[in-house]
Order: C-alpha cells, then sequence, then structure tokens
C-alpha cells in the first residue's frame, strides 16, 4: 500500500503545488514499473491472505503446518517475484511502442491504458495481448480468493455459538472489503466500454484503486 501510493502521489502533489503537469519518459517509465510492481505484488498478496483466513478458520488444527513461516516466506517471495517480472514486461513492452499521438497522458500518474491511447495504430497489440494474459491470470487469482470465501462462510454458518461466528467474520471482512473495492474498481478501469470514458470519470476510479 504504501509502495504503490509512494510512486503516484508525491509526484502529483509536487505537480500542483508549481502548477505543471510535466514527467520526464524516464521518470514515466519508472513510475509504471514501480506502481504495477507494487501493485501486482498487492494482489498476489491479498490471494494468500485469502488462503491464509482459509486455513484459520476451515483447517485450524493444521494451520501451524500449511502456514509456518517457512511457508510464508515462500509465498511472499513468489508474489513480490511475480509482481517484479509483469513490471518489468509491462514497462519494457510499453515503452518500446512508438508513440504518435502528442505526449499528454490524460491521468495522474502514468497508467499503461492511458499511454496505449498514444500509440501509433496497431502498434499496441502486442502490450494489449499481454494486458490480457495479465488480466486471465489475475482472474484465476480472484476465482481463488471467491472459493476460499465460499468455504470460509460455508464454515462459519456451521459455528454454533454466535461469538465465535461474530469472531470469525471480524477477521475476513476487513480483507474481503480491500479485495472487492481493489479488484472491482481495477475491473471497471480497464474493462469499461469506451463509451463510459471520460477524464474525471477515469480520474475517480483510478483514485480508488491507487490509492484509497
Amino acid at each position: 500500500d504504501l509502495g504503490s501510493i509512494s510512486t503516484t502521489v508525491p509526484k502529483s502533489m509536487a505537480n500542483s503545488l508549481w502548477d505543471t503537469r510535466a514527467i520526464s519518459y524516464s521518470g514515466c517509465a519508472a513510475q509504471l514499473f514501480f506502481f504495477f510492481f507494487f501493485i501486482s505484488a498487492e494482489y498476489y498478496l491479498l490471494t494468500v491472505m485469502a488462503y491464509d483466513r482459509y486455513v484459520a478458520i476451515c483447517k485450524p488444527l493444521h494451520y501451524g503446518t500449511l502456514m509456518g513461516s517457512r511457508a510464508c516466506v515462500k509465498m511472499a517471495a513468489a508474489a513480490w517475484a511475480s509482481g517484479f517480472l509483469y513490471a518489468l514486461l509491462h514497462t519494457a513492452n510499453t515503452f518500446s511502442i512508438p508513440l504518435c499521438q502528442g505526449n499528454t497522458v490524460d491521468q495522474f500518474f502514468c497508467e499503461i491504458p492511458q499511454i496505449l491511447k498514444l500509440s501509433c495504430s496497431d502498434s499496441y497489440l502486442r502490450e494489449a495481448g499481454l494486458l490480457v494474459v495479465s488480466g486471465c491470470l489475475s482472474f484465476g487469482c480472484f476465482i481463488f480468493i471467491v472459493l476460499s470465501y465460499v468455504q470460509i462462510f460455508t464454515a462459519v454458518l456451521r459455528i454454533p455459538s454466535e461469538q465465535g461466528r461474530h469472531k470469525a467474520f471480524s477477521t475476513c471482512l476487513p480483507h474481503l472489503a480491500v479485495v472487492s473495492l481493489f479488484v472491482s474498481t481495477i475491473i471497471f478501469a480497464y474493462l469499461k466500454p469506451p463509451s463510459l470514458s471520460s477524464p474525471a470519470l477515469n480520474l475517480v476510479v483510478a483514485v480508488l484503486y491507487s490509492v484509497v
């Protein structure tokens, strides 16, 4: 969370204070890389957290074995490594595309869809294809989270005491709220039809998934 906010907000605040909208080409590339790195890693960590909640509630006697320190380190390392790889691929792909539609990014930070709007004709299709692959993998993580919570809620509703159910729900609801806001706004930002696209709406949605 701190990483993704630190990538976008300080530069936006500085531009606002100095009454400018400028960012260098290398600065834009660095911002896109780090933003995509932190956002991807966060999403994978949220997926791991869903598994953690599932094991804690549905298999409490096996929690120490399944979620030991070594297992946690491996899953966290996989999340960060996957985020780094995706950020590297997307940044290299996006900035290898020739831009011929000006140099104005219609967003408060360097975002892939806004940069692709500046590309020449069909040269953006390679990056669009990579975004589709990433979207499919992200959808797989989303399905995993949903299935985990189906199992969790099924187990929680079987708990006889009201206090036990309340404790279980209080453990899961903050994570579920973050996942819902994060995933829904990203899906809307990247998959909304062109007819719904407007600078004001794009800004609000970007603020929701990148800052809030």
